[in-house]
């Protein structure tokens, strides 16, 4: 089964003929109940990060909930659309980025399932290949990109920006991590698809990034979006965990996968 994880404003992805399934988790229940349905060949498993209703801030997002009620659903692959703002004017708004590294700035997430045990799982390349490679073999979808994942709920200030600019990131987002790490924990092959909403405060003179604005140009977008992340799943192949998202922790995983 292949599991999509939808941002800010991608609350649905199915009609009303998908079976919906509700689950607990030992770390509570997840961000909304799963609904199950089929894209071409593949079942699919479609959880909203932030709720049905946008309930969960990116600071308060079950994470780990949703990545263990995906894998108990039998998921091993997930796609992760999400908003992000840009750090550079070479790519505004409307752009879809498939990143190949991630770069972590937030703090108090619960963010492992390694409560106990000398666990370290390998993490230097952050996403799955095979699922990069299905997205990015897609018309207009740029290849690469650092994403910086910052805690929220506010947006950066435009210092913070054009640090984060400086530094060679190229992308900002606010859930990408701990989510990422969860799935390599859980071993799940896991990637982002990242559409810009906007370019980041430090990028161009102005007010800065809104919450409106961004909610705007993700509406604008979203069903072609969809279709993306739809014509994505059609390009995956095989039906297991690929061999650099397995945890490769060192050691007898602490927990039973579910």
């Amino acid at each position: 089964m292949i599991g999509v994880i939808g941002g800010s404003g991608f609350y649905t992805f199915f009609g009303a003929d998908a079976r919906r399934v509700n689950l607990d988790t030992p770390f509570g229940e997840p961000s909304a109940p799963v609904t199950v349905g089929t894209v071409g060949e593949h079942e699919v498993a479609f959880l909203p990060r932030h709720g049905a209703n946008h309930q969960y801030s990116a600071h308060t997002v079950p994470y780990r909930a949703n990545m263990w009620a995906l894998r108990a659903l039998g998921v091993r692959r997930v796609f992760a659309p999400c908003a992000v703002g840009s750090l550079t004017a070479d790519l505004g708004p409307g752009s879809v980025v498939v990143p190949d590294q991630l770069v972590d700035r937030t703090h108090g997430r619960a963010d492992t399932y390694f409560d106990s045990g000398g666990a370290h799982v390998a993490f230097a390349d952050p996403y799955c290949p095979a699922l990069r490679t299905a997205v990015t073999g897609l018309p207009g979808v740029v290849d690469g990109g650092t994403m910086v994942v910052i805690q929220g709920p506010r947006f950066s200030t435009r210092a913070e920006s054009q640090w984060f600019a400086a530094a060679g990131f190229t992308l900002i987002n606010m859930t990408g991590y701990p989510e990422a790490v969860l799935a390599r924990e859980l071993e799940i092959c896991y990637a982002s698809i990242a559409l810009v909403t906007d370019l980041d405060a430090g990028i161009e003179v102005g007010g800065g990034v809104t919450a409106i604005d961004v909610f705007s140009e993700f509406e604008k977008n979203i069903e072609p979006f969809k279709k993306l992340v739809y014509e994505a799943i059609g390009q995956v192949a095989g039906e297991h965990t690929c061999t650099q998202c397995l945890s490769q922790s060192g050691v007898e995983l602490p927990f039973e996968l579910p």
